[in-house]
């Protein structure tokens, strides 16, 4: 009877507990499966991709003073201090809506960031993005400037503004009947107007109280997209806030043109840019005296550049090669102290490991007649440089 009562009152007080215990376990269960369901497979992804450049760079450079001597200096380095870089970009996705972009960068003098970006895909043809990008000014900064994509071993001269930024912007495209047309806008800190005419960036922290607006608009007219043509601006306030050049404003304009089209047994790439900078008028003051100055602020560079590649030829060494010859001008201002007009003339030829892999020879002759202001302390004179590049990229 003892033994009888004993497990009665057992029995009872076990399944008294039982609905506290399988409570507790269900929660467990429960705030597991919700920490499986955030972590859904395809939900977020972190990758790794970037660039790689590494060459050697043999130059000749040959300076003649206005009446005065010719002077030569030869030089070669390994690694090309202008052209060396190691830029591995992280991508982090997280769900179908945001994606974040960082590109630490090192050139052999100093680590540097080209991209540190977040966006957020808001619909069909409309993303949002905020952070340290580059602006949306012509195609080659955004789009060519890597080394595995750009065809020949240098950049252009005169396309590094206006650069990078910090901002916000807004990007997309869309359909137009059988044609398609983009739109990539921005609103950034600016860029600042330097004492002696130059404009440069002016950081993460403004200069002044206004933005600058930057946009490019493009147009694909054929349905195959093989013709992009874009026209890029941008307007801004470049002076420091309190300074001598309160009013001084930049206002860019920019043309450029993109065509890729096979006509069996070649691929005809071609690339071109125009872009002009304008300055309002202000007053320089000379190094030399201290007395004023002015000149007509107004900058023009432009880059053609073609190239060619048997890429349906029989031959598998054939078709790896690539031939491409590029055009470069850019005029700064005269009477400046930097005042300059420079053409440049290159030729190279390409052998592709594989589609993102590439060895580049390039020959580039330079010719710079300056029309910088003397008086003022600018330099006079001409500059001849040739340069032979052999350079080796890769895209990871």
């Amino acid at each position: 009877m003892v033994f009888t009562l004993g497990f009665s009152i057992s029995a009872n007080i076990v399944k008294a507990q039982q609905p506290s215990v399988d409570s507790a376990l269900m929660d467990r269960v429960s705030t597991l499966e919700q920490q499986i369901a955030d972590q859904k497979p395809g939900e977020s992804h972190f990758m790794v991709v970037g660039l790689a450049t590494f060459g050697f760079v043999q130059s000749k450079t040959t300076y003649t003073p206005f009446g005065g001597p010719s002077q030569s200096v030869k030089t070669n380095s390994l690694g090309d201090a202008d052209r060396y870089e190691l830029s591995p970009m992280l991508l982090w996705r997280h769900g179908t809506k945001f994606l974040v972009e960082f590109e630490p960068s090192f050139d052999g003098n100093s680590l540097g960031v080209n991209w540190a970006n977040i966006t957020y895909f808001a619909a069909p043809g409309l993303a949002i993005h905020a952070g340290y990008f580059v602006l949306p000014f012509g195609i080659y900064n955004k789009r060519l400037a890597a080394g595995w994509i750009d065809k020949v071993a240098s950049d252009p001269v005169g396309v590094d503004l206006p650069g990078t930024d910090f901002g916000i912007g807004v990007s997309g495209g869309m359909p137009l009947g059988n044609m398609k047309w983009s739109y990539d806008l921005s609103l950034t800190n600016g860029l600042q107007l330097l004492p002696d005419g130059e404009i440069q960036n002016a950081g993460i922290v403004d200069n002044n109280r206004n933005k600058t607006v930057t946009g490019r608009f493009a147009l694909l007219p054929f349905s195959n997209s093989s013709l992009e043509i874009g026209l890029s601006g941008l307007y801004g306030c470049v002076a420091d806030a309190g300074s001598n050049y309160n009013n001084a404003k930049t206002t860019m304009y920019g043309l450029d043109l993109s065509y890729v089209k096979t006509f069996k047994p070649i691929l005809i790439n071609l690339k071109g840019q125009y872009s002009r900078i304008n300055v309002n008028g202000q007053n320089y003051i000379k190094p030399t005296d201290s007395s004023a100055y002015t000149f007509d602020n107004k900058t023009t560079s432009a880059f053609a550049q073609i190239s060619i590649r048997p890429v349906t030829a029989g031959n598998k060494i054939l078709k790896n090669l690539e031939l491409a010859f590029r055009y470069v001008n850019f005029t700064t201002p005269g009477n400046s102290l930097w005042g300059q007009n420079y053409d440049e003339e290159d030729i190279g030829l390409d052998y592709w490991l594989t589609w993102r892999t590439v060895i580049k020879f390039t020959y580039a002759k330079t010719h710079s007649f300056s029309t910088a202001n003397v008086s003022a302390g600018g330099v006079g004179g001409v500059t001849d440089t040739s340069n032979i590049y052999l350079q080796f990229s890769i895209q990871f």
